[in-house]
């Protein structure tokens, strides 16, 4: 049974690294939560490391411009790693091919471009669906109007010519203020349903908390706890990679558990739990 908590420091001293979702964790797409910031500073005032870990399918660099305009202090981590890095890394391996069908809006552009230092000497084209060897998908055209189905038919067409995917970010919706997003792991998702195969990197996936540990200079023993809105990223991830997790009951999940997002109601929040098959180490309202 998982153990409901007021604030991270009840718990931080078991634990050296902290590996923390973004969105909806640590801000809501538009601005920080000012709890979660003042949680994260208390974290490493204790001398902990925190591993800021988003299933944004930029590379990082984007992410820390993003977290840089929203006024999240850059003394509250030490690194981040996104879905793209990882993701970055899979396609220069030449998982989908050397000419991609890029399926994703213009501000995922970075992908391509903003490759790391240490990138081997690949050249990557993107090239329409027909002329592709893969696709790699980081999302929407638009996803503040279009949803999984607007895609149906052109994803029916590459699962028919076997084009593998490679998503760039898992998760299924995200939440931007108060609207709900789909994200490019509906369109992989609905890839599956079609016949068609896909690569996932980021959270729950291996590959992205692996980054993390080298990044981080981890070596063996490290007490990492791992916290996130997402019961199957986050906690799900922790789960299959050995950590403990805190899953923040008042992000994507916010209306399940009673009336105050800041105080789960555990009559809800068992059930609720045990239908999903997952059991958070720790419970969280909002990170604070």
């Amino acid at each position: 049974m998982t153990r409901i908590i007021g604030a991270l420091a009840e718990v931080q001293a078991g634990y050296d690294v902290l590996y923390c979702d973004l969105w909806g964790c640590l801000h809501d797409g538009r601005r920080p939560y000012p709890a979660a910031v003042a949680a994260l500073r208390g974290f490493r005032e204790g001398g902990g490391r925190v591993a800021l870990i988003t299933n944004a399918p930029r590379p990082s660099s984007m992410v820390i411009g993003h977290l840089d305009r929203m006024g999240v202090p850059r003394e509250v981590w030490d690194v981040v790693v996104s879905s793209g890095d990882a993701a970055q890394d899979v396609m220069l391996q030449c998982a989908v091919g050397d000419r991609v069908w890029h399926l994703g809006p213009q501000k995922d552009d970075s992908f391509f471009t903003d490759l790391p230092p240490d990138a081997p000497a690949r050249v990557i084209t993107r090239v329409p669906m027909d002329q592709a060897e893969g696709i790699v998908c980081t999302g929407l055209y638009d996803d503040l109007t279009e949803g999984p189905e607007d895609y149906r038919a052109r994803l029916t067409e590459a699962a028919a010519r076997g084009l593998p995917m490679l998503c760039a970010n898992p998760d299924i919706v995200v939440d931007l203020g108060h609207q709900r997003l789909y994200c490019a792991g509906a369109l992989a998702e609905l890839y599956e349903q079609l016949g068609g195969r896909t690569i996932y990197v980021g959270k729950p996936h291996a590959p992205i908390y692996d980054l993390a540990a080298r990044r981080l200079g981890l070596g063996e023993g490290a007490r990492i706890l791992a916290a996130g809105d997402g019961i199957l990223t986050d906690v799900a991830g922790a789960n299959w990679n050995g950590f403990d997790s805190v899953f923040v009951s008042g992000g994507l999940a916010h209306d399940q558990f009673g009336p105050d997002p800041e105080a789960p109601e555990a009559g809800l929040l068992g059930p609720w739990l045990t239908e999903r098959n997952m059991a958070p180490t720790y419970t969280i309202g909002r990170l604070r």
